[in-house]
């Protein structure tokens, strides 16, 4: 019968000590985040995945598709296609893809390309619910920035180059 009693007030006494804890942290402040209603200011050397550069009163990219970044990239992440129009010089950009679930984040990408053409987004509030929400299409990424910015996207265009006319 003792032994019933004891195990009634250990068991009461474990409440207690629970309570108290519990109590003593419920009226302290936070401190954590209670993400997604706050979000916490993320420092500066936060990289976050590549983008397109867009430049803001032209709306082109900078990109001259010399695959400098896809040769960089240890991770082999980045594909890069490009289109020679009929009588142009160069070759224009038609697809930039980042497959970001294989990107290590290293930057070798950036420190390759000879024109600056790609950024760090500094996005770190990227959620997804499969691997292919995470395979961004950087062309149309750069087509949303421009059109946000007010500036119509100057990206593989392919419409053909008017020739000059024969001299006579």
């Amino acid at each position: 019968m003792i032994r019933y009693f004891r195990e009634i007030f250990e068991g009461l006494w474990s409440l207690l000590v629970g309570l108290k804890v519990t109590g003593r942290f419920a009226l302290a402040p936070t401190v954590t985040t209670h993400y997604p209603f706050d979000e916490l200011e993320v420092t500066p050397n936060y990289r976050g995945h590549i983008d397109l550069v867009v430049n803001p009163k032209t709306g082109k990219d900078k990109c001259i598709v010399c695959m400098m970044c896809q040769r960089a990239c240890p991770s082999g992440c980045i594909t890069v296609k490009g289109q020679k129009p009929e009588g142009a010089k160069k070759r224009v950009l038609t697809e930039y893809r980042l497959d970001f679930t294989k990107c290590s984040l290293c930057g070798n990408c950036v420190e390759a390309c000879p024109t600056s053409a790609i950024e760090f987004s500094h996005e770190y509030n990227i959620a997804g619910t499969s691997r292919h929400d995470f395979h961004y299409d950087l062309v149309e990424r750069f087509r949303d920035r421009c059109r946000a910015l007010g500036v119509e996207p100057k990206i593989a265009d392919l419409t053909p180059v008017a020739s000059k006319p024969p001299e006579s």
